[in-house]
């Protein structure tokens, strides 16, 4: 919550291709984001809503630090469109076309990449099971899950099933089973995806502690390591999400995503919402 309740809170609204976030600024605001504050922000009813809740500090070796929640109050180490939706408004703001971030997953790059477009290093993708991580020792290209998905961690684990036809599939059925599949000792984000031409994929998002969302930068990325590991595109695509389209490039310094950000409304959070939340 806030360091006193009785004050009002500002914040923002942004998203990148639907994917949808509360963005606050704690860099000398007196605020105090506690998970039962993001739950309680992310009630699409009863609070502002949102995929993710990113929280801006200062902090030292980067230009902004951020620390991401999700709806559930739990927190992520990675969330790609939220970095970029961040770092378009704050290279905006201090008239730059680059800057660091530093997040959970590490150091972050983020450049101008044409008007409109943020790039964003999201690093490279870790494939070994220790790392994503996996339950037990096992290989991450085809797990012994029903449909043969690929593990990828890209700060957060990514569970990815190559499908014909990703329209076809029960997301909200099949996305929750996934989530918490006993491979994943911290869950996961699983994603169905279908090539639909070269170098081009269709894919659709579930997001532990979210659910359906209509795009994911760490789960777009984790798809193009997992097509390219697979054989089935090279190591630059493009992917259409229910939300839009994104450029995915994995390069040896890390894997690149490329996409719009929109900055929707500022708002202010009154002291009568903030004083019904319990930290307790």
């Amino acid at each position: 919550m806030t360091k006193d309740s009785a004050n009002s809170l500002p914040f923002m609204k942004m998203h990148g291709l639907g994917n949808d976030f509360v963005v606050i600024d704690q860099r000398g605001a007196g605020a105090v984001v506690t998970s039962a504050l993001a739950r309680a922000l992310g009630d699409r009813h009863r609070g502002v809503g949102f995929d993710q809740l990113a929280v801006l500090d200062d902090v030292a070796g980067a230009d902004i630090g951020l620390t991401f929640y999700n709806a559930d109050g739990s927190t992520a180490a990675a969330c790609g469109n939220a970095t970029r939706c961040v770092a378009q408004y704050e290279m905006s703001h201090h008239g730059v076309d680059a800057m660091t971030l530093k997040t959970e997953r590490g150091l972050l790059q983020a450049v101008q990449a044409a008007p409109g477009l943020v790039s964003v290093n999201m690093g490279a993708p870790l494939l070994e099971w220790q790392d994503i991580p996996l339950a037990e020792a096992i290989g991450t290209l085809e797990l012994p899950i029903d449909g043969a998905p690929t593990a990828t961690g890209m700060g957060n684990p990514h569970c990815t099933f190559f499908v014909e036809d990703a329209e076809a599939v029960d997301l909200e059925a099949r996305g929750a089973e996934i989530e918490h599949h006993p491979l994943f000792p911290e869950r996961t984000n699983v994603q169905f995806a279908s090539l639909i031409g070269p170098d081009h994929l269709r894919m659709r998002v579930w997001e532990r502690g979210v659910g359906v969302t209509l795009a994911s930068g760490s789960s777009s990325c984790a798809t193009a390591v997992a097509a390219a590991r697979k054989g089935l595109t090279a190591r630059k695509v493009a992917i259409d999400l229910d939300g839009g389209r994104i450029e995915i490039d994995w390069r040896e310094d890390g894997v690149w995503m490329t996409g719009p950000t929109a900055h929707v409304f500022s708002g202010t959070l009154t002291p009568d919402f903030l004083s019904q939340i319990d930290d307790s």
